[in-house]
């Protein structure tokens, strides 16, 4: 058995063949796709967060609304930028919005990926202290925010206060229980996925990763995770942790499938470099069911995750993006044991 869910890029565009022509469209279809995937049994809806794009970005008014239209389905993140956020607001916008889903938050942080302007976070007020790169940066933005989570207090009250104040410090509200244990970090090297194992995160891993051995990228993924999996054990946490992958995976049943994805089942891993690291880009499948489901018994980082995020087309609509959902649940999952 696996949680199922969807990972939408949040993109939107007026250009001709789009369904999601506004910033308003990809918000309000965001939460309708969250709402259609609950009925058809989804376990979860998940966004991306990017700045200074036609995509989405603020995460929190999103959730929220998903959770309150919503009742089962988790609600999560993969990822929002640590490099971009004030962590005290943030603990403050989690916990409300977590508060108003019923404690069906999974966020997903981590440093982020390339943006589309340099040095992004600076327009926002953040930089990197003396003897930091922006990737610290975001851990340590990230450790604070953990830290917060937990809830002790921390801030010296007023001694004439507007309001009461409960005795001793005062921490942070809402404060949501057990949204600590839901914090998801998007890894991309074997050893930031171990941080995030003692630091006692979940672990998120895309269809990107760092090339650190050469070997295809379901192999390598599946090796950071059996390295998290260590990491954590090492720890001591008192819980088991969760761990998801990403992929791009369309069963060809229509002709409308076949149209848009036909080809995808020739795919393969590409290497490139991002942020001069050599990295590398998993391949997506598309094929008919009964040859979909043989691929995807060959990828060991599915068979480790405990969680599947399909990667989602938004822009052709919402009731395209349900069938595509219903599709694998339906023709591909129940033969690979994930239902």
């Amino acid at each position: 058995m696996k949680n199922l869910g969807f990972l939408s890029f949040g993109h939107w565009s007026p250009d001709r063949g789009s369904q999601v022509r506004s910033a308003a469209d990809v918000l309000t279809q965001s939460i309708e796709l969250a709402v259609e995937a609950e009925k058809i049994g989804l376990d979860g809806a998940y966004f991306r967060v990017h700045h200074y794009a036609r995509q989405l970005a603020s995460p929190f008014p999103l959730l929220a609304a998903a959770g309150a239209r919503t009742s089962k389905i988790e609600l999560g993140t993969g990822v929002i930028d640590m490099r971009y956020e004030n962590p005290f607001y943030m603990v403050e916008d989690a916990g409300a919005a977590d508060l108003i889903a019923g404690g069906r938050l999974q966020l997903g942080i981590s440093r982020g990926s390339p943006e589309q302007v340099i040095d992004g976070w600076r327009y926002f007020g953040y930089q990197p202290q003396e003897g930091e790169d922006h990737a610290t940066m975001a851990r340590r933005h990230a450790e604070t925010f953990l830290r917060l989570l937990d809830g002790d207090g921390f801030a010296e009250p007023n001694p004439r206060p507007m309001f009461p104040n409960p005795p001793g410090l005062l921490r942070l509200e809402p404060h949501s229980e057990g949204l600590r244990d839901r914090i998801w970090w998007g890894a991309a090297s074997n050893a930031t996925a171990v941080w995030a194992a003692e630091m006692g995160m979940n672990l998120q891993s895309s269809t990107l990763k760092t090339d650190e051995t050469g070997e295809p990228f379901h192999i390598q993924q599946a090796n950071q995770i059996r390295a998290y999996r260590e990491a954590w054990k090492s720890a001591g946490h008192d819980r088991e942790p969760r761990v998801s992958v990403s992929r791009s995976i369309f069963a060809l049943m229509t002709a409308e499938d076949r149209m848009y994805f036909g080809r995808g089942g020739k795919e393969e891993d590409q290497v490139g470099v991002i942020d001069q690291t050599r990295s590398i880009f998993g391949r997506g499948y598309a094929d008919e069911p009964d040859k979909l489901i043989e691929q995807l018994r060959q990828d060991e980082a599915i068979a480790e995750a405990d969680t599947l995020l399909l990667a989602v087309p938004n822009m052709l609509g919402v009731a395209y993006n349900v069938h595509v959902l219903d599709s694998i649940l339906r023709h591909v999952a129940p033969s690979l044991g994930w239902r």
